[in-house]
C-alpha cells in the first residue's frame, strides 16, 4: 500500500490536508467525510494496511439494505487523514469543504481484490455493508447487507 498517488497530487504548502505518512496500525477505524468539491459527494476510507483505502460515493452511503450505490475508487490516503476536516483551497486538488460526516471502528469479515465485506461501527452508519469491484475496474458498488 502507497500514499505517494495522494502525496504527487497535492502542494503541502497551500493546503492543510495532512502530507502523512503510512502507519501501522490494528484500529480497523472508518471515515466519511462529505466533499463539496467540483460535485458534491461522500468520501469512504476504510484504515487497512496501514493507509485509508478510499471511495467516492455520488450519494450518501445506503441506510438500507439492496440499495447500491457507485462507489469510484481513489488513491489511498494517509491515516492522519482520518481526522481531516476544513477547506481545501480554490485551485489545489479537490478544492472545497470537506466536512466529518461520520466515523467510528469496522470488523472485516472478508476481502480479497475484488470484494470487500465489513461491519461499520458508526455514530450514523451501522450495519454490514460489502463493497464489489466491476470488471477490474476503480468502480465498485456498494451496499448495505445487514
Amino acid at each position: 500500500m502507497s500514499i505517494k498517488k495522494y502525496q504527487a497530487k497535492r502542494k503541502f504548502e497551500k493546503t492543510s490536508e495532512p502530507k502523512g505518512r503510512i502507519e501501522k496500525t490494528n484500529k480497523k477505524r472508518f471515515v466519511i467525510q462529505e466533499h463539496w468539491a467540483s460535485h458534491h459527494h461522500f468520501d469512504f476510507r476504510l484504515e487497512i494496511n496501514g493507509v485509508l483505502r478510499s471511495w467516492a460515493i455520488p450519494k450518501e452511503l445506503p441506510k438500507k439494505e439492496k440499495i447500491k450505490r457507485l462507489a469510484v475508487q481513489v488513491e489511498n490516503h494517509p491515516i492522519d487523514y482520518i481526522n481531516f476536516h476544513g477547506i481545501i483551497p480554490s485551485g489545489q486538488y479537490g478544492a472545497g469543504r470537506v466536512e466529518i460526516f461520520d466515523k467510528g471502528k469496522y470488523k472485516m469479515i472478508e476481502q480479497d481484490k475484488n470484494k470487500i465485506i465489513f461491519e461499520l461501527k458508526g455514530k450514523k452508519i451501522k450495519g454490514q455493508y460489502i463493497l464489489i469491484r466491476m470488471k477490474n475496474t476503480k468502480n465498485w458498488l456498494i451496499w448495505k447487507i445487514k
